[in-house]
């Protein structure tokens, strides 16, 4: 079955964007889809999204990590599959998009999509866990998503694949486990975000979800005010945006560039699946 993609990134988050409005693509076989993602056997990202049909909205983002599994939500995915739907035809500039976490509204301006982000839910200040029998103190939010907020004086000297993945896999967070984000604030209204991101299973490039969860703690913890800007991994910027009142962020949008970085066509049959090495 041959296909075609188109791969894009948003901050330096990269995917691959497939037009899946017939219901084709076999998105359930999770073993395949992680080989279309694969860095060196396949097309390689850090999410795979389809755009499919909806009865809801203008479109159904459907998210699948690098592994092949399924997520209710990505910010920087989302902002991605806006201005590709706006380019296939798929919506307007101003769109609903349906999501498993709901509906997610988006503007396309160029190069730059906002996206409005779930509510924050399942909120947790002050969470301390041991790991190698040190105490991580942090803050746990889910965004669509569930992330743990780690302030650190100086985020470029985290082992961030070493220690996100141990947090991460940590029991207090099982089963499901979470995306663990670095985070160095910055006044006024700054921050530099790296992030160990679960399904990715390494360090990405930028994570939406994580910029406003961030976000949300520098807020409620460390005296900043929005619209908060976030420094990415690879050095873009992220704005998050909203209303802070009666000690609670409501109304939260994340807004950035996007970038369509090349078209292809691949022949999903001929994926190298992996290889044994016993």
């Amino acid at each position: 079955m041959r296909v075609q993609f188109t791969k894009m990134h948003g901050a330096g988050n990269d995917f691959v964007l497939i037009d899946d409005r017939d219901g084709k693509i076999p998105w359930e076989d999770h073993f395949l889809m992680a080989a279309l993602a694969a860095r060196r056997l396949g097309v390689g990202c850090e999410g795979v999204i389809l755009v499919q049909r909806s009865d809801k909205a203008d479109f159904r983002m459907r998210f699948l990590n690098p592994d092949g599994t399924e997520v209710e939500m990505c910010g920087n995915g989302a902002r991605c599959a806006a201005a590709f739907a706006h380019r296939i035809g798929a919506s307007g500039k101003a769109l609903t998009i349906e999501t498993m976490c709901g509906l997610v509204d988006a503007q396309v301006s160029g190069n730059t999509v906002c996206v409005w982000m779930p509510e924050p839910v399942k909120k947790s200040d002050a969470i301390s866990i041991e790991v190698d029998g040190e105490l991580v103190h942090g803050h746990f939010i889910s965004v669509g998503v569930p992330h743990f907020v780690v302030p650190v004086p100086k985020v470029s000297a985290v082992d961030v694949e070493g220690l996100g993945r141990k947090i991460r896999l940590h029991p207090e967070f099982a089963p499901d486990g979470v995306n663990v984000n670095f985070v160095t604030f910055r006044k006024p209204n700054r921050m530099t975000v790296r992030t160990y991101e679960r399904g990715v299973e390494a360090e990405s490039g930028a994570c939406g979800t994580g910029a406003v969860a961030c976000s949300i703690v520098g807020v409620e913890t460390a005296g900043l005010t929005l619209p908060s800007k976030v420094k990415t991994s690879l050095g873009y910027e992220l704005t998050i945006d909203g209303d802070w009142r009666h000690n609670k962020c409501t109304g939260l949008t994340l807004t950035g560039p996007v970038k369509f970085v090349y078209t292809g066509e691949v022949d999903l049959s001929t994926l190298d699946m992996g290889c044994d090495v016993s």
